[in-house]
């Protein structure tokens, strides 16, 4: 041991320093103790001591690694500042020779969807028109998919060029983005269950009972106005037909396009003769980039002329006269066979037996299935990184921290745990870049994902630290410790042990919880299977598999965490003996 006074070394069978003659210190009971219980490189007392005292007050050094953490810990967030969202408008999609266009895939047909006989195709009577419009701009067309009701938002923040996904013509979408000519238009339809003589019929008697829609749309504002119980569909069109065949609901007013795809083609279901208001469509562009939205007006008005829209139409059994009049064309009735809209209605009109799907049809989303898995694994082990080590500093700053510092951990792992982590993610994702923030989609991801968890795990790691006994801590003072070395080689190995079952715990919610990462355009294994099951209409068969597949990637985790708490349990009864 050393001297407390002249830190000279004194073996241990002597009772004062041989050197200055200060008394050796006596060990309290539980100290007494203790000692023998210490790892076993703590009790051979083989460290180099600090070059300060225990007996005057806390240590310096484990103050200034708590500062350094907690300053480490807000790095992430500033490693990430851009002064700009970077070159936008026509210019820069003819430098980039892209045109990225935000849709959403779980919305389904016949806008923007997955094939359902080839998954890994994307298709849609949008699909088409985006192509078309970027041949016209001299360029390729590119998909980001992102959810539709956050699509004017990625927008705004520079994820995209253009968002094509049934945007309406609206004053309030005027106000956040600017719209160009209108591409399609078509009657707002009323679908009612077949036979059911307590159907509304009309819009006057929808007043006061549950009809389902999407959410922002004309049909939901329509609703609205005339007194009904709205109830409005994140998902895609399959899940509000699917209500009202259920009952849940009275009747859905939805785009006829919509209607046409899931309702009319339901025998449950019937549709009600007469339309009930019109909607528009149009390209948004952000604010400001007249260049860019004049070019698509040139462009849409080029492929009316030419037929080209027509065309693109007809082939989705979607002409129609409202559309007609809004091109000029003096023919309203289609002359086209619907190919698409055919080949769609013989994709999904029956559905095979289970096996037979899974023999036939799930082979072919393995490829979408392997990249969400890998999307949302990758998500979960960084986000899991960045939570144990913020965690980590925040418990032995609550626990041995000076007073402010410890003021400052409690208050954020309270914040924290506090607020939802979807409100979190939102305030990350569309909120920083008004301050001058802006954060790529997997950056903003596990950033917030991570800053979330730390709250939990330091929570678990503050219960850990606090389990050891206190006559450890009083040995290895007596041992000539610092209070760093007992943290590090005493405490820290034994609350290690004690934590690990709640972090596995934690680990395997993170991984469920990744799938909120789907609002910020990343599609991750959730958002695949909801892209997927909407196209293919097989929400039970894809969802076993995606169960399953969530199932492999946290068993291995799992085990993995049993094994080390189990030899650590064997190291530290070794060190007790």
């Amino acid at each position: 041991m050393r001297c407390r006074c002249c830190s000279c070394w004194w073996a241990r069978s002597r009772r004062w320093c041989g050197r200055c003659r200060t008394p050796r210190p006596s060990l309290s009971a539980p100290a007494a103790s203790t000692i023998e219980r210490l790892p076993a490189r703590a009790a051979k007392g083989g460290y180099t001591p600090a070059r300060f005292t225990l007996a005057h007050g806390r240590d310096p050094t484990l103050t200034r690694a708590l500062f350094l953490g907690l300053v480490l810990c807000c790095l992430p967030t500033f490693a990430q500042e851009t002064p700009a969202a970077g070159p936008h408008g026509l210019a820069a999609v003819r430098a980039r020779g892209e045109l990225l266009w935000g849709a959403d895939a779980q919305g389904g047909a016949p806008y923007v969807f997955q094939d359902p006989m080839d998954p890994n195709r994307l298709v849609g009577f949008e699909v088409d028109l985006a192509e078309a419009l970027a041949g016209k701009l001299g360029v390729r067309a590119r998909p980001v998919l992102g959810p539709w009701d956050s699509l004017l938002e990625l927008l705004a923040r520079g994820d995209f060029d253009v968002a094509l996904n049934g945007i309406e013509v609206a004053e309030e979408k005027k106000r956040v983005c600017d719209l160009s000519r209108p591409y399609y238009a078509a009657a707002e339809r009323l679908t009612i269950r077949r036979g059911d003589a307590r159907a509304p019929h009309s819009l006057s008697q929808v007043k006061g009972r549950p009809v389902g829609t999407l959410p922002g749309s004309l049909a939901e504002r329509i609703l609205r106005r005339e007194g009904a119980q709205v109830k409005t569909y994140e998902g895609g069109q399959d899940e509000i037909y699917a209500d009202l065949r259920l009952g849940r609901t009275d009747a859905v007013l939805l785009d006829e396009p919509i209607t046409r795809y899931y309702g009319a083609i339901d025998p449950d279901l019937e549709v009600v003769p007469g339309t009930f208001g019109e909607v528009h469509y149009a390209v948004a562009v952000r604010k400001g980039e007249d260049e860019l939205r004049h070019a698509l007006d040139v462009a849409l008005e080029e492929l009316a002329r030419e037929g080209a829209l027509r065309a693109i139409y007809e082939r989705w059994g979607l002409w129609n006269a409202e559309t007609a009049e809004l091109l000029g064309d003096p023919n309203p009735s289609p002359h086209g066979v619907p190919e698409q809209y055919e080949s769609w209605r013989a994709s999904v009109g029956r559905t095979p037996p289970f096996f037979e799907r899974v023999r036939e049809r799930y082979p072919s989303t393995l490829v979408l299935f392997a990249r969400g898995a890998l999307m949302t694994l990758g998500v979960s082990l960084l986000s899991m990184a960045l939570a144990v080590g913020v965690g980590v500093v925040l418990a032995v700053t609550r626990v041995y921290g000076p007073r402010p510092l410890r003021w400052l951990a409690t208050a954020y792992i309270e914040v924290v745990r506090g607020t939802p982590l979807l409100v979190q993610l939102t305030l990350v994702y569309f909120g920083l870049p008004q301050l001058g923030l802006r954060l790529n989609p997997l950056a903003a991801g596990v950033l917030t994902l991570g800053l979330n968890y730390a709250a939990a795990e330091a929570e678990n790691y503050r219960a850990g630290l606090s389990s050891v006994p206190v006559g450890q801590h009083e040995a290895a003072k007596v041992l000539g410790l610092s209070r760093w070395q007992t943290l590090r080689h005493v405490v820290m190995p034994q609350a290690v042990r004690i934590s690990l079952p709640p972090m596995t715990n934690d680990f395997i919610a993170l991984l469920k919880d990744s799938s909120l990462v789907s609002l910020v355009t990343l599609t991750e294994l959730t958002r695949t299977y909801l892209n997927l099951a909407n196209a293919m209409r097989d929400h039970l068969g894809l969802g076993l598999v995606v169960a399953s597949i969530y199932l492999l990637i946290g068993l291995p985790f799992a085990h993995l965490a049993r094994t080390v708490e189990a030899r650590l349990g064997r190291h530290l009864k070794g060190v007790v003996r």
